[in-house]
């Protein structure tokens, strides 16, 4: 016993009193539990392309010499249902998503390149556009003019963004933990609200979201409610709920 402590022979000779059952020759040592840790994320088949941080995108666009920039209608469709193209992540990893239509500035372009230079480690992540450059011509009279005149001249450009659109996809080797953080601080900044999604998220919501209509009790949804014109309905309802069945703004 001379190879202990004095503390730890205190102890072993006051639990070797205390138990009855057990033999004055017989010692007690602590002794670590086992834990089990995962092992590490295999990141060996992503590529980091050569340019990680996101392009610059022009303010306006560029028109040939002697064309006159155009000017559009609001055209609201541009943002209004569901995006039927880019809805999907390419690098299949994490990125954000539009929950609602809206139209991005580019200021709110800026913020998003910026953003994601200032938080990300280039030597290991790297970012990719999902929207174009603003292309989309706004006009504005200016303040305390008369009506009438004529249509007022471009004040600035915009994005349309439609629902479920994907705006911008960060990659790498990265954890999902990792970059929420980041892309949560730019999607809370954005016009419209927006989502953090990764691949498996993005799956395990529109499994849910097919589940939940396909185990759905209730026959009479809005939906079936609108097709076939219950209570006539097409009377007081918005033509834009004929086709989206009140599902997008």
């Amino acid at each position: 016993m001379a190879y202990l402590t004095k503390q730890l022979h205190q102890s072993l000779s006051l639990c070797s009193r205390n138990s009855s059952g057990i033999s004055a020759g017989v010692l007690l040592f602590q002794k670590a539990g086992y834990k089990h840790f995962p092992p590490p994320v295999n990141y060996d088949d992503i590529v980091i392309p050569e340019r990680q941080k996101l392009p610059f995108l022009q303010r306006t666009p560029m028109y040939a010499a002697g064309i006159k920039a155009p000017k559009m209608m609001k055209n609201l469709d541009l943002i209004r249902g569901e995006e039927d193209v880019h809805r999907d992540l390419i690098l299949q990893q994490y990125g954000i998503i539009a929950l609602r239509g809206g139209h991005l500035r580019w200021g709110h372009l800026e913020m998003i390149r910026l953003g994601l230079i200032r938080k990300i480690d280039i030597k290991r992540m790297f970012g990719i556009w999902r929207v174009d450059a603003p292309w989309k011509a706004i006009t504005k009279k200016g303040q305390g003019k008369r009506m009438g005149g004529g249509k007022g001249s471009i004040d600035h450009y915009v994005t349309p963004v439609k629902a479920h659109r994907v705006i911008v996809e960060l990659g790498g080797k990265c954890s999902y933990d990792e970059v929420y953080k980041i892309l949560k601080m730019i999607a809370h900044k954005l016009p419209f609200p927006a989502a953090v999604v990764s691949q498996e998220s993005l799956t395990a919501a529109r499994k849910e979201a097919e589940q939940i209509d396909r185990k759905n009790p209730n026959p009479y949804t809005f939906k079936y409610i609108v097709q076939n014109n219950m209570m006539g309905c097409h009377r007081w309802i918005k033509d834009i709920d004929k086709v989206y069945y009140g599902k997008y703004i």
